[in-house]
């Protein structure tokens, strides 16, 4: 059975941390494939800032082109809002069932995982990859359904590159080939006039 790596976010805009993290984990077998799911809305964050989601699709759709086993899951697209990920996850493997999901998530959303909906079912039913985020170390490790990733990081979020962008700043390197162009094309993150 194909363990399918459910990597969540709003990817406000997906960068090349996310495309790092996604590569290692397939690549180092942690999970056969992985697939981008683009969150329209996270119910722990604020909504401000936060790009149409057909903007944010766009953007994972170049960042994945050509990215061996690494695909673009838009199916919380459709679903109620707010978008919760043990529905989520119970959708998928309802029309997967040929497949195993695991979630993937950083080491400061594990920090807050007992906040989250039906946490423990998430655990048990499907299991989690945490992966380490700077500054938040894992101090409960030894959880059944658990599994630390320590992937190689990159201090670089989608504020920072959202921030620096509205500032004038070259994202070139900062973002996978197609993304920045597309969001130099769209006017995406300036400050509005």
């Amino acid at each position: 059975m194909e363990t399918i790596g459910i990597f969540g976010g709003s990817f406000n805009p997906v960068h090349i941390g996310h495309m790092m993290l996604a590569s290692y984990l397939v690549q180092w077998g942690y999970v056969d494939k992985l697939w981008l799911t683009l969150s329209p809305l996270n119910p722990l964050k604020e909504p401000g800032g936060l790009l149409p989601d057909m903007k944010r699709l766009a953007m994972l759709t170049l960042a994945s082109k050509g990215a061996p086993d690494i695909d673009i899951c838009d199916i919380e697209l459709a679903m109620p809002r707010p978008s919760y990920t043990i529905n989520t996850l119970d959708l998928l493997a309802e029309r997967n069932p040929e497949c195993r999901f695991k979630l993937v998530i950083g080491s400061d959303n594990w920090r807050i995982f007992d906040q989250w909906r039906q946490a423990q079912r998430i655990l048990d039913e499907y299991g989690v990859l945490v992966y380490l985020r700077p500054g938040y170390p894992v101090v409960n490790e030894h959880v059944a359904g658990m599994e630390v990733v320590d992937a190689p990081m990159a201090h670089v979020s989608s504020t920072f590159i959202r921030n620096a962008i509205a500032r004038g700043r070259d994202m070139g390197y900062f973002l996978p080939q197609g993304v920045y162009k597309y969001i130099l094309d769209n006017k995406l993150y300036r400050p509005s006039k």
